[in-house]
């Protein structure tokens, strides 16, 4: 089972793989009362926070919403789960521009968290009051913190789809005159 914020019964390419194997429901991640009635629902064992905004450079455009998303979601949604059911095991999707440019590679979870753009200040939030849930309420949060990753289901916005996307025709119209230079 999926949330999203628009129609659950629209077509996602990003979700065409698996479609046919996944039940979305609306919800705003936003509205903690409509994520605890779909949590009494739902009944899960566990959940996994995936939603934000994901590319940086829009979050500079739209730095409300992406703190709202990527930040007061995370709470919205720890509240839901502490109201309705403490025993979800809850996964929070951080991100490695929390730690902005550090100076040390790799990074630890000792790292110092140095955010600056919207998105990872408003991750650098998410990630720490997933912390900070786990201690007074007892519930289980952890956080991944994910570092720049490819899929299929990537919009081509990103550079390194751009790039093999467009030199693809390249390489296709080359592969004619290889093949002849060894015939």
């Amino acid at each position: 089972a999926g949330i999203v914020r628009g129609d659950p019964e629209a077509e996602y390419p990003n979700l065409a793989g698996v479609r046919d194997r996944v039940r979305l429901f609306h919800a705003d991640l936003l509205d903690q009362g409509a994520l605890a009635t779909l949590l009494r629902e739902l009944r899960p064992d566990a959940l996994y926070n995936l939603a934000s905004p994901s590319f940086v450079p829009r979050s500079w455009k739209h730095p409300v919403e992406t703190a709202q998303f990527a930040a007061v979601g995370v709470t919205s949604l720890l509240e839901a789960v502490r109201a309705v059911d403490p025993a979800i095991r809850v996964y929070q999707a951080s991100s490695s521009e929390i730690f902005g440019e550090p100076a040390e590679s790799p990074q630890t979870e000792e790292t110092p968290l140095a955010p600056l753009t919207p998105y990872g200040v408003a991750k650098a939030d998410g990630h720490l009051i997933a912390r900070s849930y786990r201690k007074p309420y007892g519930l289980f949060v952890c956080s991944g913190i994910l570092y720049n990753h490819e899929s299929a289901q990537r919009p081509l916005d990103f550079v390194t789809l751009k790039v093999p996307r467009a030199a693809a025709p390249r390489s296709k119209a080359a592969r004619p005159t290889a093949a002849r230079k060894g015939a």
